[in-house]
């Protein structure tokens, strides 16, 4: 198994990077790899509770993932399992480690994607949550 982690700052308060990540109306505005649009958000943030996120890339193509939530620390800390689902994707569960931790610009965002079956895969998720962190990155940029 291997895993992938992105570390990034974000201008906002760990409680509006959390919120990102857990809030369907924020989601629908960063989640993907590209400018394609989220067309599904739910989530049920506690702990056991379950999200699904459907979105559209670019080329036309549709991706859904779905998982539960194994730890919800507001502000903090989320830890949910995932896995894609539809036809074509492959069938293994992984994991997302998101932490949060505060500083004077805002917050250090420390992204992990681990348990994942192998180095191509994880390249492939590596490219894939780049463009999603970049798109949760911009939400926060100064007009």
């Amino acid at each position: 198994m291997t895993s992938l982690t992105l570390v990034r700052r974000i201008k906002a308060r760990p409680s509006i990077v959390f919120e990102a990540f857990t809030r369907p109306d924020y989601i629908i505005r960063w989640w993907g790899p590209d400018a394609g649009p989220v067309l599904i958000a739910e989530t049920d943030v506690q702990v056991g509770g379950r999200y699904r996120v459907r979105f559209r890339m670019l080329d036309g193509s549709e991706h859904e993932s779905i998982g539960r939530y194994i730890e919800v620390v507001p502000d903090q800390r989320l830890v949910f399992t995932w896995r894609w689902i539809g036809e074509g994707e492959r069938d293994y569960e992984s994991r997302v480690i998101v932490d949060l931790r505060p500083i004077a610009e805002g917050t250090v965002l420390t992204f992990t994607h681990e348990l994942l079956p192998d180095e191509a895969t994880a390249q492939s998720h590596r490219e894939g949550w780049t463009g999603a962190v970049e798109k949760l990155e911009r939400l926060f940029e100064p007009a």
